[in-house]
């Protein structure tokens, strides 16, 4: 199969050489100057590497996928498959499988779900979009991880924004809580600590974790006004430490949201 991978940053580099070493003739794009990836045919012009493809990857910023599309939208024929990888909103996702529908093309809105280094094309993934199914069962033969999760476009962003609030927010809290240990002298017994309270969690912690902020919520607003306290006199911008007192100020005058838990 003829495939070209548009955006050959750390990512895309990566998947090209794994769809080259699958046997697929592997053309791609990238307006900046980089290495060519191994078994891939590079073009000057976005729409020679798409001439003539079943499939099209764009891998870009989310910020770039509109106005990536936009500048190859002429040259997209059905019935193409565009598969778009970025991270975006999940408007943007159905905004980008209109502009495809209108072309006669298929649309695939694939959220990457862990880092592409030492994975590549394995790398897990979900994809929603008219073109999913197909996606799916194509880059799965060639050793792909893609789970179809519904046919709209957005779907699959949908859940992967979803993850990141807690796994970016996570690594955040992180970030704040070891500068502040680091500034105590305290860097080293935090991250055992730290490390030792993430290892322990199961989902009747991660429960309890949930379900008893609220009936607790005044006296952990006092609490997290101490530790602001704190980081303002250790020098530490406390961001997350203050979004957490507006959380927690939040649940004492609204009360707990309605929650489904699993």
């Amino acid at each position: 199969m003829r495939i070209a991978v548009l955006g050959l940053g750390e990512a895309g580099s990566l998947i090209a050489s794994d769809l080259a070493r699958a046997g697929d003739e592997v053309h791609g794009y990238d307006r900046a100057e980089v290495s060519t990836p191994e078994g891939v045919i590079v073009h000057p012009e976005p729409a020679a590497a798409m001439s003539g493809c079943d499939l099209i990857l764009a891998l870009t910023p989310g910020s770039e996928a509109r106005g990536a599309l936009a500048g190859v939208l002429d040259s997209l024929v059905g019935p193409t498959v565009y598969a778009d990888l970025s991270t975006a909103a999940p408007t943007l996702k159905a905004d980008l499988a209109g502009m495809v529908a209108a072309r006669g093309a298929r649309f695939a809105d694939v959220a990457l779900m862990s880092p592409v280094p030492g994975r590549g094309l394995a790398t897990p993934a979900l994809v929603s979009g008219d073109g999913s199914v197909w996606y799916a069962a194509e880059i799965n033969r060639r050793g792909g991880s893609v789970v179809v999760v519904g046919p709209e476009a957005g779907e699959a962003a949908t859940r992967k924004l979803l993850r990141s609030v807690v796994m970016k927010g996570l690594a955040a809290i992180l970030i704040e809580g070891m500068e502040a240990a680091a500034r105590a002298d305290k860097d080293g017994w935090f991250w055992g600590h730290v490390v030792d309270q993430l290892t322990d969690l199961d989902e009747p912690m991660l429960r309890r974790l949930l379900l008893d902020t609220a009936p607790h919520a005044k006296r952990r607003v006092e609490e997290m006004e101490a530790a602001r306290v704190l980081l303002l006199e250790l020098g530490v911008p406390p961001t997350m430490t203050t979004a957490t007192v507006a959380n927690l100020r939040r649940l004492l005058e609204e009360g707990m949201p309605d929650l489904s838990i699993g």
